[in-house]
């Protein structure tokens, strides 16, 4: 009895797999790829023909001949497909038309309102994404998947916002569905920071591993990858640092209901809110940046003691996740080495030697793009994955 869960030489499990080796983007002979997967050179030419079909690979020159005729060699083709991918913020929104490897090929950056509720902002960003894939000469068929960042927890199984502090009458909207109503492709839906931490791996450290990215501005939050892969939790809200008690912050009260949590101590308000009690005009976090550019010393004492109360936070995270790479972002970030220095202050003191014998602990160098360029990352993951791609070539 044939066992067709394995699929026939062009099922689609078959050329599915082929491809997750292509997708690196080094081209490779027929004969290479029979070497690599122990494949015979017939089964190897029959899931080659299939992904080209499709488009997804294409021929991109002649291996070196050992006599005879030069083998082609096939790769990934960035352009047979292309994702939209939106860095929706409270204020603010980033929409850009990514390729195959995350290449943005074309963007837009506006103003908007969060609190106009999601119709509104979800209308704008596909009206955008139109445009832009207008501009391009770019058909809706060949958009392939969606990616969307917000500001706030959502539950990235639905794609619906969950309890969204400044998204009035986003909560328990689902996304994917009403966007799909005009755009029919698959929509991924993450928080702002989860998305920044793939943009910030995709466009920084690629090789990195286990790296942690940390958002400081309104709120503060992290975004955890670990053994390459984004790490969500049971429900969604790993990397929520931001509401972790510190000693510092006995008895001060946090807009989560608890109190003495980081957010309420180092976030950008939090800080501009200490100095405007000493007397400055800091209404804020921008403000309080600015001060610090200005080489005010009690802003910049401020900002270096928000970096040891982050730091406090991330010793713990060393210890629990072993990351190489720390990465600072988000607004208060712009105060550079100054919050850096207070956290690498208490992570390199506090933490065991052999945890930080190899760690780095960085500003982030993608800045306001990690979010966008992560929402793109995260479309492609999905388009690209073997059920995907499995799907394709039924």
């Amino acid at each position: 009895m044939v066992d067709v869960s394995r699929g026939s030489a062009l099922g689609a499990s078959g050329a599915s797999e082929l491809f997750q080796l292509l997708r690196d983007g080094r081209p490779r002979t027929r004969a290479e790829l029979a070497e690599t997967t122990g494949l015979a050179r017939s089964t190897i030419a029959l899931r080659v023909d299939a992904l080209m079909d499709l488009g997804l690979i294409a021929p991109v020159g002649d291996a070196v001949s050992t006599g005879g005729r030069p083998s082609s060699r096939f790769a990934l083709n960035p352009g047979a497909r292309v994702v939209l991918a939106a860095d929706l913020g409270a204020s603010h929104a980033v929409i850009a038309v990514t390729d195959l490897t995350g290449t943005v090929l074309a963007d837009h950056r506006g103003a908007i309102d969060i609190a106009d509720g999601p119709e509104v902002v979800l209308g704008w960003m596909v009206e955008q994404g139109s445009a832009l894939l207008a501009g391009l000469g770019r058909q809706h068929g060949e958009l392939i998947a969606i990616g969307i960042g917000l500001p706030g927890p959502v539950q990235h199984s639905t794609g619906r916002p969950v309890h969204p502090p400044i998204m009035p009458g986003w909560d328990g909207f689902d996304v994917p569905g009403w966007v799909q109503q005009h755009l029919q492709v698959p929509v991924l839906v993450d928080n702002d920071v989860n998305i920044s931490a793939l943009g910030e791996r995709a466009a920084a450290w690629p090789d990195a591993e286990h790296l942690l990215f940390v958002k400081v501005a309104t709120g503060i939050g992290a975004g955890v990858i670990s053994g390459g892969l984004l790490q969500r939790g049971a429900q969604g809200i790993a990397g929520d640092i931001g509401h972790v008690q510190i000693a510092r912050g006995a008895g001060v009260p946090c807009h989560c209901g608890n109190n003495g949590c980081l957010e309420a101590m180092a976030s950008g308000p939090a800080i501009a809110a200490a100095l405007r009690s000493a007397g400055l005009e800091t209404r804020s976090g921008q403000d309080v940046i600015d001060l610090v550019k200005r080489g005010d010393v009690q802003a910049i004492q401020a900002v270096r003691q928000a970096g040891r109360d982050l730091g406090e936070v991330l010793t713990a995270c060393v210890s629990l996740m072993n990351p190489s790479v720390i990465v600072i972002g988000g607004s208060m970030a712009q105060a550079g080495e100054h919050l850096l220095a207070g956290v690498r202050e208490l992570v390199y003191s506090r933490s065991m030697p052999l945890a930080t014998e190899h760690l780095t602990i960085v500003q982030s160098t993608v800045g306001a793009d990690a979010a966008v360029i992560g929402a793109g990352m995260l479309a492609i993951h999905h388009a690209l994955s073997p059920e995907s791609i499995a799907a394709m070539t039924a």
